[in-house]
């Protein structure tokens, strides 16, 4: 057996893995590179293996760094099966047509800045990103499945977002079977909405990530008082906005449900909350439509939203217009808006790195709302 290592190695970004055994070629992800200026030109590059020849694709879960060359693989002679779990599916669904809009505006923007010479095509497009989505499978958790004679697979909880996966595998060459087990990205124990990681007990290979090996996190509990002092200061002491970069997928809707909770709980005065983002408006819609991968603390608040129960204003932005009617609120709202790995959405910051809300202490976005950023 070989273990390919194409991405995700020495970076955080461009996951994909390869394993060739006996009779079988499969991928684990396949993620596009994001964040810096080579990333485009690596975009490009040719697959290092044939993609005719892959059997099909293990993916652990929807974000664009793990699934993002899916669209690439199949315009490049990819015909298996890509597996995933039902959530991540839906999420899917979404976010590759998204991509393949932003790979033809940009490559159309580009064309027109450089008059045609050496700018590069999309890298696919939305009919590459349709025909991709027509080869993913749904498998739920816990269910072992055979992708192809002499492999078996279990997609596992990895509480990271909606849908994210453990990956089992077991490979059997010459009559002895080993078990591979890819990580993906990881949520941590004691997180909001979605169960915590399950536990993998034995594995004879372990491919894990670690975006975030060499740091401690803050405690949880110091980051909310965090969030409430900006938010109270800002709102309601400086009369200014907060804005807040957010990944369209899994943080907007874990900042959504802390402004929810803390207002429940009375550790908030009611803000006024707008979503700017396609994307994070129909993750948000999906989310809410997988009620049974919630934790308990989350299914119990999901239950006083039903009823309506002291809850923030929040309005999510349908039109180009009603995102640029918000460059009118001069105060008192708190304003999420997508961020990409700051390379695409709508706030950006001036070192152009990755920039988590809440987290982003040592920057300030390029935007044209009038607000503090959280965190700055």
């Amino acid at each position: 057996m070989k273990l390919h290592f194409l991405g995700a190695a020495r970076e955080v970004t461009g996951s994909c893995f390869l394993v060739e055994a006996l009779n079988v070629r499969f991928l684990v992800d396949c993620g596009m590179v994001q964040g810096g200026r080579t990333a485009a030109a690596r975009n490009h590059e040719p697959f290092p293996f044939d993609p005719a020849s892959i059997d099909f694709v293990l993916l652990t879960h929807a974000h664009i760094d793990h699934s993002g060359l899916l669209p690439k693989l199949t315009r490049a002679g990819f015909k298996g099966a890509i597996y995933a779990t039902p959530a991540t599916v839906d999420l899917l669904g979404v976010m590759l047509p998204d991509s393949a809009h932003i790979q033809e505006s940009d490559a159309k923007r580009n064309a027109q800045r450089l008059r045609g010479k050496d700018a590069l095509p999309p890298l696919y497009t939305l009919q590459d990103a349709s025909d991709c989505l027509q080869q993913v499978r749904g498998i739920e958790y816990d269910r072992e499945f055979a992708p192809r004679v002499g492999v078996r697979a279990r997609f596992r909880d990895a509480g990271h977002i909606l849908g994210s996966a453990i990956i089992e595998v077991w490979v059997t060459e010459y009559g002895y079977p080993t078990k591979l087990v890819f990580s993906g990205d990881l949520g941590q124990p004691g997180r909001p909405i979605l169960r915590d990681p399950t536990t993998i007990e034995d594995a004879d290979i372990l491919v894990i990530e670690s975006t975030y090996g060499n740091r401690q996190h803050k405690d949880f509990s110091a980051t909310e008082e965090e969030m409430i002092g900006i938010v109270e200061k800002t709102l309601f002491e400086r009369g200014g906005n907060v804005i807040v970069p957010a990944f369209a997928v899994g943080r907007t809707q874990e900042i959504l449900y802390h402004l929810h909770r803390l207002t429940c709980e009375g550790r908030l005065r009611q803000p006024k909350v707008f979503v700017d983002s396609p994307m994070a408006t129909q993750a948000t819609r999906i989310t809410r439509e997988h009620l049974e991968l919630f934790d308990e603390q989350a299914k119990r608040l999901a239950g006083w939203h039903a009823r309506g129960e002291n809850l923030p204003y929040l309005s999510f932005t349908a039109s180009a217009e009603e995102s640029m009617a918000l460059n009118r609120i001069r105060s008192g709202a708190i304003i999420i808006s997508a961020s990409g790995m700051c390379d695409a959405g709508r706030i950006r910051t001036t070192c152009g790195t990755t920039c988590h809300a809440a987290n982003a202490a040592s920057c300030f976005p390029v935007s044209r709302r009038r607000g503090r950023l959280a965190g700055a």
